[in-house]
């Protein structure tokens, strides 16, 4: 089965997100070898159609990387975060 290429339009945007969530991004990112850009865009996608992005291997991974990058956050957390004013 072919599938065609949909030509899009991409922009660079600074967005601020909690550290070690970024940090298991990348490394779920490097794991499936693709951009940053690209998981967070098939995330989103998925997402907006009620679909769940990944497979249960990939769910496995990620919770390793969560592990290993002390990621103790969950989606009741969301609408719950608060920024520290102690940056570094």
């Amino acid at each position: 089965m072919y599938l065609m290429k949909t030509s899009i339009e991409r922009i660079q945007t600074g967005v601020r997100i909690e550290k070690r969530l970024l940090k298991v991004l990348k490394g779920l990112a490097e794991q499936l070898d693709i951009s940053l850009g690209d998981l967070i865009e098939g995330m989103a996608l998925h997402c907006f159609e009620g679909k769940t992005s990944f497979s249960a291997e990939t769910l496995e991974k990620i919770q390793q990387l969560k592990t290993v990058y002390d990621l103790d956050l969950t989606a009741a957390d969301s609408h719950n975060l608060q920024e520290s004013n102690d940056r570094k």
